[in-house]
């Protein structure tokens, strides 16, 4: 055949049409119809949504084969995501705790400060030293290291933007809070002004 009258044509433009096609003869079976989109027939991925639903049916939860099909599943999840949430409050405050406990190397820095009438002042400083290569610190790292590995569990969940899964992070970051925060040492300092 003589295609010499094609030779000014762009064939790496040129698309096919195959929406004539007879697929009556093609082998269906092997075909994953679960990423098929029913409406229109095509393949392709689940879509995630983009908006807050509340949907308990064909949820996907942080990996493709984790899928919420009824409401009892669903609760199930919202505890286990609750008690995550709660668990990461729990996480940071123990962090804090723990290294509290584990401080080295307290010093007492005291300087004398001129004070008012010609008195002087003594002011001391507390200096808190850690070693690198402590057991101590390495806890706090394997604890770090898990801390924001929940963190980021938690931020996937709360990105699926179902509602009851968001319910169930806030939730359970709250309760955590209630929970273990109270241990918690607060420091108010009297020379700040801007609250």
């Amino acid at each position: 055949m003589d295609h010499a009258h094609h030779s000014g044509m762009n064939h790496s433009r040129m698309a096919m049409d195959h929406s004539g096609m007879d697929h009556s003869a093609m082998d269906h079976s092997a075909m994953d119809h679960s990423k098929m989109d029913h409406s229109t027939g095509k393949m392709g991925h689940h879509m995630m949504a983009m908006t807050f639903n509340f949907d308990y049916t064909n949820v996907e939860l942080l990996f493709s084969g984790l899928v919420i099909n009824s409401a009892g599943a669903m609760a199930g999840a919202c505890v286990v995501v609750f008690l995550l949430a709660l668990l990461y409050e729990g996480l940071k405050i123990g962090r804090e705790a723990l290294l509290r406990r584990s401080q080295v190397n307290v010093r007492y820095n005291s300087m004398p400060v001129p004070g008012g009438e010609g008195t002087v002042l003594v002011e001391t400083h507390k200096t808190v030293g850690q070693r690198m290569l402590s057991v101590p610190h390495l806890v706090q790292t394997l604890l770090h290291v898990l801390q924001v590995s929940v963190s980021y569990l938690l931020m996937l969940i709360f990105m699926t933007y179902n509602g009851f899964l968001c319910i169930a992070v806030a939730l359970g970051a709250g309760a955590g809070y209630f929970l273990f925060s109270w241990r918690k040492a607060v420091v108010v300092d009297i020379t700040e002004h801007c609250h």
